[in-house]
Formats: structure tokens, sequence, C-alpha cells
């Protein structure tokens, strides 16, 4: 399998504080790489800078072989990102949400690439409402769709699953496992869902004050640590004051 993305050295400065300090790690391609860490712990600054919206201060970052700094126009064509916090134009229906960023992706095929995933992700009801006034699990579907217009290569999830009730979450879930295996893409998961990250991670990187502190697959780490599960040994190296890289 080749390396989609290598991170080598990444440092992230804000006047005194260290958001991120010289981490090194890659996916590999059709991999689903975990990303976790106590709240400030610099994962969201890390995929920040994974999507060019951020400058690291040092070290590089290499999407299927290229800088992102030089090529992110082209890199982010490949790529896309989907996270809770961010919303979509709330006055813009389903329908006008989803063609609006497929012409931004300028999709060839964008009425049967909107076919599929309407089916895919149950959306047939929706596409005529308001996309503000859906609830949390339609929001997070339709932002599903919209990461998923332009077929990417690359898919970044932070906590694609919070706030869901449990059967939308499973859905979601279900969902990710389904369209990897179908599109053999690559996926960074951000999470604090440990039974989410057990199901769908190949491996995982744990970091705690920029820093990544342990990494490995999920029952290596849970083996390793000599702990049930993996939400016993996040609690474990969160409130270690170790490190253990």
């Amino acid at each position: 399998m080749k390396k989609v993305i290598e991170v080598s050295k990444l440092k992230k400065v804000y006047g005194s504080k260290e958001a991120v300090q010289n981490i090194s790690f890659k996916i590999m391609e059709n991999e689903i790489l975990g990303l976790l860490g106590p709240n400030g712990s610099g994962k969201t600054t890390t995929i920040g800078m994974l999507l060019g919206l951020l400058k690291p201060t040092s070290g590089e970052i290499l999407i299927e072989g290229k800088k992102i700094e030089k090529n992110r126009i082209e890199i982010l064509e490949r790529l896309n990102f989907i996270s809770p916090y961010i919303e979509l134009p709330k006055k813009l229906t389903v329908k006008q949400n989803l063609i609006v960023y497929g012409k931004l992706y300028k999709i060839k095929n964008l009425i049967r690439t909107m076919d599929y995933l309407t089916e895919k992700l149950r959306l047939e009801n929706l596409l005529d409402r308001v996309t503000g006034e859906l609830s949390s699990g339609q929001k997070n579907r339709v932002s599903l769709a919209k990461a998923l217009i332009n077929e990417p290569n690359i898919l970044l999830l932070d906590e694609p699953t919070a706030s869901l009730d449990p059967e939308v979450g499973d859905f979601v879930r279900t969902f990710i496992e389904n369209y990897k295996k179908e599109k053999k893409i690559s996926i960074l998961l951000a999470s604090h869902n440990m039974n989410e990250v057990t199901r769908l991670c190949n491996s995982v990187i744990m970091m705690k004050e920029g820093k990544i502190i342990d990494k490995g697959t999920p029952q290596n780490l849970i083996n390793k640590h000599g702990r049930k599960n993996l939400e016993e040994v996040f609690l474990k190296l969160s409130r270690s004051n170790n490190e253990f890289y």
C-alpha cells in the first residue's frame, strides 16, 4: 500500500504556546487512522494544517506525495472534510447546498452523484427542505453528502457522530464503513467515541499537549496497557503525566 498522507516533524506555535510539537505520522491507502486526545491536545490544529488552513511553524505535510502549501488547490480537489461544528448555509435547501458545492468542485456528473448520495444517505425527503430547519442527525447526513460530492480520495472526519442519538450514529458509522470498502478511500477520524474508533480504525495515534504519546492498532493499545477497552486506555493516557514517546 502507498502512503496517502505523510506528516514529518510538524510543529505549530502560537506565541509562547506550542499547539503541535514535532509530530510525525502517515496514513496509508484505504486506511482509517484514528486521531485521539483530550480537548486541547492539538487535534483540530493538526487537521487545520492538513487542510492548508493553518501554516505550520515547521515540518512537512505531503498529501499524495505533494506539499500542501504549494499544491493546496489541486490537493483539495481530491480531499474533503466534515465537522458538526461547521454548518452549511442555513437558508438554502439541501438540494441547493449540494448543487452549490458540486459546482464549486466542478463535478461533471453532478446529478448522478447527487442521486447516489441521496439514496445512500436517505436524503430523498430532505432535498427541498431548508437546511437550517433540519435536526442534528439530518444535518449530519447532509454534511456527509457535501463532503463526498467530489468523490474524495481522502476524507477528514472531525467528530462525525458528535451529539447524534445511537440509531443515527450507528447509521453514519455503517455508511462510513461501507463507503470506504466501495470507494477504497483513506480517512482520518478524530473522535471522542472510543467504541466508534475501535470499530472503524485500522490504527490510532494518541495526542496530548501537542505531542503523540502512543500509537498502534486499537487492540494492540488495549493489550499493551492492560485495559479492557480503548476508553480505559484513553483515560489512562490522558490522566498520566508520563510520556510514552
